[in-house]
């Protein structure tokens, strides 16, 4: 014992306790005298804890209780190893589950816009970026052209000639069309780590897991991110979930480092969508509700300050954003709030330097320099806003703000069907299930409730909103519905699991209570014999009694957890299995879309490629310009752009204008081909007859000989025998119809509208067909040549001088067919 105490080393331990002080040891010795009891089997072990608790410096003692034990730091191991090879499943089934349309057709590029990020790409991986920047694009909007370099978002196409670079370094020789392919399923695997990140600053690991799981199967974010569909959202959303992490992760750290990470993160996402104007807004609506609610800190200061100043400057140097970062109302938001936390600040640090009288002089001085300061900033920005037509906000955003706005005043943008507000089927059928375990997600966000939490309660709040506004937008709510509904999943596993294991340890105490029931017997006996020797005083029995009531109280005030009966904890497990199970089959039905219009398409563009000249142009409504471009190679008016309404609206005119008026316009664009895509046959339900309302309505907008109420008979839109002479003798309806009795026996019945054509037999005199493919879904009409025109003309002015002689008109009169 004596040999212990002096620092000795049990046979189990690798290294000798300090040396103590004699007196020390004498103090410890008496002690012991005085408490004989405590001497029993296990006096090594706990004269050891003694030896450090009491000899050692409070600062060994300190470090020794903190140490964690082996076993803990094991599982701790264990448990972070587990969570990697969870999370690189997760990413493998991010990544195979978007493969389908691969597998079951092949590696292409579908629907529209991809196509152009693509013609991008392959220009930017062969001329560089420097060419890339001043690429002038002949071939798009003649004969205006467009500027490539500085009206596209460039982060996915320098994304992707990244990729090719690197790959190509390694020497894995893949084409540009297969990276563009597959860097939508890769990014998607790096949203669901992103979303694990996310939610594992808010409320653990677990969660963070259930919400990555849940990412990499949602179905509304698999439609934009499948294989082949290579648009700006396929790394858009990646970019949105990691700058959301590293804002949360700055304001649980504080760390400088992750706010400069989390300006980068906001650099490339405005380098790779539009969107990131929902960042630059939402960040900034909590950080005010952060100070509103009195959780200000300098936390909170660091993590928004570098993103204002940083971020805004590297914003402004994207071509297409440009002076628009600090000019137009999208940011003025922020800037504001940059100006606030500043004041808000400042008022923390003087009441932390200064006595409270001092503090509310200079408190006033603050608040009055603050609000002439604010004045000031908010009257310049009211002349900025005032200046511009549309109050500084671009049109998207003014129909976000007001939903009937963009049919009231740009038809363009409500021609979209991306920008038409969602049904309710919607909701279930984008996020399925998680639309019902959203609102648990939210209450479990509010215990506790914290700066991470809040910001995730806020971010699914404005996501719900806008994406009932535009269903375009289900896109950002999906993150925000995986995000509530794995917080959801955590706690409800957490609570079942608890409920079993609760019980198991209960039927395992009852077994071995029979076993331990003697022991507890000796030891109740030993301390009555101890309470009859001991005398205590009353002092001391006060004393006993408060050290009794103390810990009766903590254990009161204290929240038990919930414990649920066994057997509905089994059945709700169950439960959640199956909704799993469901939930992966409905996605796995959902990636089962068809690409035939491709397919479709992909013959009439060969056509126009091997069959017209190099620098024939070829006109169509806007949503087929890029795959004109990009797959056939051919000029085109317009295309999906959409910079330029009054073009746009010259084509919508040419469609909804009689054949000769429509043969006038398009010849004076030097238009020498007509696409148009027709789905009466197939039953394809996007076909421009379906659309010919917008071509009306834009057109009208700039034209006003253009009415919508000529094309209606009693307000409906018609094709039948009850449409109007209008609608019959539109550009649109001939060339969709043209030969279409010939389908179905002379019928001419319309599969996607349900009814037969009004006007079946007729005959085009200023266009010519030259191309339909096999199931008539794409239509290639030729404008005939002018020169027949001319001629009739030309013979007309010869009878005008000729008729002198009456025996030479009547001769030329006969002879002239045109009359």
């Amino acid at each position: 014992m004596t040999w212990l105490v002096l620092g000795g080393k049990l046979p189990n331990q690798k290294s000798l306790l300090p040396p103590v002080d004699l007196q020390e040891v004498v103090s410890f010795c008496l002690l012991r005298l005085t408490q004989p009891k405590s001497l029993d089997s296990n006096t090594q072990s706990h004269t050891l804890h003694i030896h450090q608790s009491f000899l050692l410096p409070p600062i060994m003692a300190a470090s020794t209780d903190t140490t964690p034990a082996p076993s803990s730091s094991l599982r701790h191991a264990s448990g972070n190893i587990l969570a990697f090879f969870i999370l690189l499943l997760i990413g493998v089934l991010a990544f195979s589950i978007r493969l389908f349309s691969v597998i079951k057709y092949e590696s292409v590029i579908h629907e529209f816009d991809p196509y152009f990020n693509y013609r991008v790409t392959q220009f930017l991986t062969k001329n560089g970026v420097y060419d890339f920047w001043n690429w002038f694009d002949d071939r798009t909007w003649y004969p205006l052209g467009r500027v490539i370099g500085g009206t596209v978002y460039p982060g996915l196409t320098l994304t992707a000639g990244t990729m090719w670079k690197v790959l190509h370094f390694f020497n894995i020789p893949l084409s540009v069309e297969t990276v563009c392919v597959f860097t939508a399923p890769v990014f998607s695997a790096f949203a669901a780590w992103a979303t694990y990140l996310l939610t594992k600053e808010v409320k653990g690991v677990g969660a963070g897991l259930t919400a990555a799981v849940l990412l990499a199967m949602v179905p509304s974010y698999i439609s934009r991110s499948v294989a082949g569909s290579y648009d700006n959202e396929a790394v858009a959303i990646f970019a949105l979930i990691f700058t959301f992490y590293l804002y949360i992760k700055t304001l649980n750290t504080g760390s400088l480092f992750y706010a400069t990470l989390n300006s980068f993160a906001y650099f490339y996402m405005v380098c790779s969508w539009g969107g990131y104007t929902f960042i630059i807004n939402l960040i900034p609506m909590h950080v005010l509700l952060c100070i509103v609610t009195g959780r200000y800190s300098p936390r909170l200061y660091i993590a928004y300050a570098p993103l204002v100043v940083l971020g805004t400057l590297m914003a402004a140097l994207v071509p297409v954003v440009g002076f628009n970062a600090v000019m137009t109302s999208e940011h003025f938001a922020s800037f504001l709030v940059f100006i606030i936390i500043h004041v808000v600040g400042l008022a923390y640090y003087i009441k932390g330097i200064l006595s409270p009288k001092m503090f509310k002089v200079a408190a006033t001085l603050v608040v009055s320099v603050g609000l002439v300061v604010c004045c000031a900033v908010v009257a310049v920005l009211i002349a900025v806003v005032a200046s511009s037509p549309t109050k500084g906000w671009s049109g998207r955003s003014l129909s976000l703000l007001d939903p009937t706005y963009a049919s009231k005043y740009i038809p363009i943008i409500a021609s979209v069907s991306e920008h038409q507000p969602p049904t309710w089927p919607s909701y279930f059928m984008d996020i399925n299930v998680l639309a019902f375990l959203v609102p648990a997600g939210i209450i479990a966000c509010f215990s506790p409730l914290s700066d991470a939490s809040s910001f995730v309660i806020l971010y699914i709040v404005m996501s719900v909103y806008f994406s009932g506004v535009m269903v375009r937008l289900m896109l950002v709510f999906a993150p925000a519905a995986c995000i509530m509904s794995g917080i959801a999943l955590s706690d409800a596993f957490d609570v079942l699991t608890r409920s079993i294991k609760f019980y198991a340890f209960q039927t395992g105490d009852t077994v071995s209570a029979s076993t331990d029931s003697m022991q507890t017997d000796v030891t109740e006996n030993d301390k009555k014999e101890e309470l009859l020797r001991e005398r205590p005083s009353k002092k001391n029995k006060r004393k006993e009694k408060e050290n009794v009531e103390k810990p009766l109280k903590k254990s009161q005030t204290e929240k038990r957890p919930l414990v649920l009966p066994v057997e509905a904890s089994v059945f709700a497990l169950l439960l959640i299995l199956l909704l799993a199970a469901f939930y992966v089959k409905f996605n796995y039905k959902v990636l089962g879309s068809s690409l035939s219009l491709i397919y479709m398409s992909l013959e009439a563009y060969a056509w126009l490629s091997h069959n017209t000249h190099v620098d024939d142009k070829v006109a169509s409504w806007w949503d087929y310009g890029y795959q004109t471009t990009a797959m056939a190679n051919r000029t085109v008016i317009v295309d999906n752009n959409t910079w330029n309404n009054t073009h746009i609206a010259t084509v919508g005119t040419a469609m909804s204008s009689p054949e000769k008026a429509a043969w006038e316009i398009f010849n004076s664009l030097d238009v020498k081909y007509v696409l148009v895509v027709f789905g009466g046959v197939v039953g394809y339900s996007s076909d421009d007859i379906n659309k010919f309302l917008w071509m009306v309505r834009i057109g009208g907008g700039v034209f006003p000989h253009i009415k919508e109420p000529d094309y209606l008979r009693d307000g409906q839109y018609r094709i039948d025998s009850q449409a109007t002479p209008t609608m019959l003798n539109s550009l649109m309806y001939k060339l969709s119809y043209f030969r279409f009795v010939e389908t179905d026996g002379g019928k001419g019945y319309d599969r996607v509208r349900g009814t037969e054509i009004g006007k079946k037999h007729f005959k085009l005199t200023h266009f010519e067909e030259v191309f339909t493919t096999h199931h008539w879904m794409v239509r290639i009409y030729k404008l005939k040549p002018q020169r027949n025109r001319i001629r009739g003309k030309t013979k007309k002015s010869r009878s005008k001088k000729s008729s002198t002689s009456p025996t030479k008109t009547r001769t030329i009169t006969k002879k002239n067919p045109w009359h």
